[in-house]
């Protein structure tokens, strides 16, 4: 008789959440067969009231998305420019997680649906995390976080019929001039990728690097897609909505779990320090970008994505990214939108996740992490006395020497509520007006026509219309006579 031998690989016990051993998947604890369940059934309790909590609140935007971890590698020299640690050589390379997501959907959204698209990037350095929140395009709708609840009030649901409203948008961003750069690249193409690989992701803002020296530039960051842009038409993107509503996660991760890595350059553009108060338009200002003949891109580095989550919501429903998050060597500039975001992200994540969300596997840095903060909702790392500063008993100390406030600018003037001074080429239209005419195809431009007067055809007013139409002769006249004459409203 062959000796029996236990399996190789054996089936785990299934248990509590504590550990423990359970009792059974299947049945409950009764009073017989028949009769009613008990109190005292401790896993059935848990199960449910676990099953109860399972999802977290949604993110207000970008709620839709999915994610992958990588790294990004140094492949020039920028320590004329910046000491952060993580770009302090050529071949450094430094972990990244990565989510890609759309803006004004909602969990069960499709992904190819019209919108822009998140494209957040976690360095985690030797120094610490360092976020960098940004999306698939370089500039933004608004240029003052005052507007920004607004307008994403006007892109999710009406209050009365909970139904997405197109005259909500139009009415919006016809009253916002600045709008019009974005809504003209979201009305292209662009604003429905074939996938996140195949699509550009920015920083957006403007920020600042600081060297060893403490010399001080504006920079603005590009990743470029090695994978080339790709886009739906319109009528693709659409009958992509029925046949895969998931499609951008299922891309990213069936290409990554195929070895085919997806890869982006990333490009900077730098800026000297003193430059920006006399350059011919705010170079702070979210709604421009910086002529490339101005200030040509620079590659400095690789990333790559080659590893996909192992659990969605662990590491991508709960990631939180916040561009507050900056290293030594990396600072804010006097961008109003990146401003009011430096409060408003990790405001959210405390209310979506919880106070200690940092301590989260998918956010926690891979540095040590010495601070005074104590307790708080599902804290799990520990807290050690003394937790008080200043104190008498080899506490942690700031290093202001090394450590001290070194990005800043200087700013003076009365309390206003304004936007920014306006200077020779500072109006809302010209850079939308370039690129309409200067850049993109006469393709491009016809599939930019159809779908604006197919999006403001739906339920749009035509007191709105005529808005449309006004908004988009300011870009450009034949723009807005084609449009015009589609709306009929010419």
């Amino acid at each position: 008789m062959a000796e029996s031998r236990p399996p190789a690989n054996p089936t785990p016990v299934t248990t509590t959440d504590a550990g423990i051993p359970a009792p059974s998947d299947e049945h409950s604890l009764s009073v017989g067969p028949d009769g009613p369940l008990l109190l005292q059934d401790h896993y059935l309790i848990q199960k449910m009231a676990q099953f109860n909590r399972e999802r977290v609140p949604e993110r207000v935007v970008h709620a839709k998305g999915g994610g992958a971890h990588g790294h990004f590698e140094v492949t020039a020299d920028v320590t004329p420019y910046t000491k952060a640690a993580f770009l302090s050589e050529v071949g450094k390379r430094t972990d990244v997680f990565v989510r890609f997501s759309t803006v004004a959907g909602e969990l069960g959204s499709a992904d190819t649906v019209r919108d822009p698209r998140g494209f957040a990037v976690k360095f985690y350095t030797d120094e610490g995390n360092y976020d960098l929140v940004g999306n698939n395009t370089p500039i933004f709708f608004v240029r003052d976080p005052s507007k920004f609840s607004d307008f994403i009030h006007s892109q999710k649901r009406r209050a009365d019929t909970h139904l997405r409203d197109n005259n909500m948008q139009w009415d919006f961003w016809t009253l916002s001039p600045e709008s019009a750069h974005q809504v003209l690249i979201l009305m292209s193409d662009r604003g429905t990728p074939r996938s996140w690989r195949h699509m550009n992701g920015y920083g957006s803002h403007t920020f600042m690097w600081v060297n060893a020296a403490g010399e001080r530039f504006w920079v603005k960051y590009h990743f470029k897609t090695e994978q080339g842009i790709d886009t739906f038409t319109d009528d693709e993107a659409k009958a992509r909505v029925s046949v895969d509503p998931d499609l951008h996660i299922r891309d990213l991760a069936s290409s990554i779990r195929d070895g085919d890595f997806p890869v982006w350059r990333l490009e900077i553009q730098i800026m000297p320090f003193a430059e920006a108060a006399t350059y011919r338009f705010n170079p702070f200002d979210l709604t421009k970008v910086w002529p490339h003949a101005d200030y040509p891109p620079i590659t400095i580095g690789r990333m790559v994505l080659d590893r996909n989550p192992d659990d969605y919501f662990t590491e991508v429903e709960q990631a939180s990214f916040e561009p507050a998050n900056m290293v030594p060597g990396i600072g804010p500039s006097p961008d109003k939108m990146l401003l009011g975001r430096l409060f408003s992200y990790p405001d959210t994540h405390r209310y979506r996740i919880g106070p200690n969300y940092l301590q989260l596997p998918i956010n926690r840095p891979k540095v040590p992490v010495h601070s005074y903060n104590k307790d708080g909702a599902m804290r799990y790392g520990p807290s050690s006395d003394p937790v008080y500063a200043p104190n008498s008993y080899d506490g942690p100390k700031a290093d202001t020497i090394r450590y001290g406030e070194e990005a800043v600018w200087e700013a003076d003037g009365e309390f206003v509520r304004t936007a920014y001074t306006l200077r020779r080429d500072d109006d809302d239209f010209g850079q939308a007006g370039t690129l309409y005419r200067d850049v993109m195809s006469d393709t491009d431009r016809d599939h930019l026509v159809t779908n604006i007067v197919g999006h403001a055809s739906q339920d749009v007013q035509v007191d709105v219309q005529r808005r449309v139409v006004e908004y988009w002769r300011q870009v450009d006249p034949d723009l807005g006579a084609r449009v015009g004459k589609g709306l009929g409203v010419g």
